[in-house]
């Protein structure tokens, strides 16, 4: 499926754009490599012992059973996050492999408590850390690299309060906070308080919303927390106005075509209503979401993906135009 490592150029009036990605979580692409060498340096027990017999355990070939059945792909990539050096590391390695794809400007997101459960790691070190490895990264490449804080809603209000404050306290070295995880049973109107700070700190807001549930949820992220962008955000498709609504307000949508289809939410690249959304005047870009677990990387998306689901050369342009537009940080 995946076109690893080769340059895609896209130009518009024989300007090559940038290549850019929004939505990519660093803990869901952790090299195998990496998962190799840090489970053998702490003892960590794995199914396998080397990078092809791992691989099964940890990319999605077809599709899972759900977006919680997809995390659960995680269960390898977390049991390496032993400390804060691993997740430097990781975070590190998010910027060097961005580079090695051609990309000039990333938006990279990651959950603290997340990170840190698998070990008891206190979320606010594993912050630090993440911060420490990607102006590590940015200092020895060329890419433009931003981060997310994300607050993962699985683990209840409180959880996320206090992920909040590990990661208000590091707000200068963030441009956005995000909502993630169980999008059905923690619906964005629990997480009004939440968004109410981060909108005062400064912050900017991005919520995944219209992937596992229906377009409510993507009006609750507008209306209740402020979102001005909406990760995935696919399933609009099904409220006329909510689609009139993006449109009008330039409220963009955060598109992982393979994601989507790994998840099982949509059938095939094909049926995804991306191109629809498009077609009607949505703000949208392309991303990668989690390559490590997809086994994809963003040229994939725009020659492999982008192509199946019906984008021509004109409409790829201008979702790599899309992208400098929706950054939340001036490129």
């Amino acid at each position: 499926m995946s076109i690893l490592n080769q340059e895609i150029i896209i130009t518009k009036n024989e300007e090559k754009l940038h290549l850019i990605d929004l939505h990519r979580h660093l803990d869901g692409s952790v090299r195998l490599s990496t998962v190799l060498d840090l489970a053998r340096q702490y003892g960590i027990e794995l199914p396998a012992s080397d990078i092809e017999s791992l691989r099964p355990y940890v990319e999605v070939s077809g599709s899972e059973a759900g977006l919680m059945a997809f995390i659960a792909r995680f269960e390898y990539l977390t049991a390496v996050m032993v400390n804060a050096e691993a997740c430097r590391r990781i975070a590190y390695e998010n910027v060097l492999d961005a580079a090695e794809e051609g990309i000039d400007y990333i938006e990279l997101r990651f959950s603290p408590v997340f990170m840190a459960e698998t070990h008891q790691l206190d979320p606010a070190d594993v912050v630090d850390a993440v911060i420490d490895g990607v102006s590590e990264g940015v200092a020895k490449t060329n890419v433009n690299a931003q981060l997310i804080g994300i607050l993962s809603r699985s683990y209840g209000q409180e959880s996320c309060m206090e992920e909040l404050s590990k990661l208000l306290r590091r707000k200068d070295d963030l441009v956005a906070i995000d909502l993630a995880g169980n999008e059905k049973e923690f619906p964005a109107s629990l997480f009004v308080d939440h968004f109410k700070l981060v909108r005062e700190a400064g912050l900017s807001v991005t919520v995944h919303a219209g992937e596992a549930d229906g377009p409510h949820s993507v009006w609750s992220a507008i209306n209740n927390l402020g979102a001005t962008r909406i990760g995935h955000g696919f399933r609009s498709i099904e409220d006329e106005g909510l689609v009139e609504h993006l449109a009008e307000k330039r409220i963009g949508l955060e598109v992982c075509l393979t994601s989507n289809l790994h998840i099982g939410a949509i059938e095939s690249y094909e049926l995804h209503p991306a191109k629809a959304l498009f077609d009607a005047g949505v703000l949208m870009n392309l991303n990668t979401d989690d390559p490590g677990i997809s086994g994809i990387d963003l040229p994939h998306e725009y020659s492999v993906a982008a192509d199946t689901a019906g984008f021509v050369h004109e409409d790829k342009a201008k979702l790599m135009e899309n992208a400098a537009k929706m950054a939340f940080k001036a490129i």
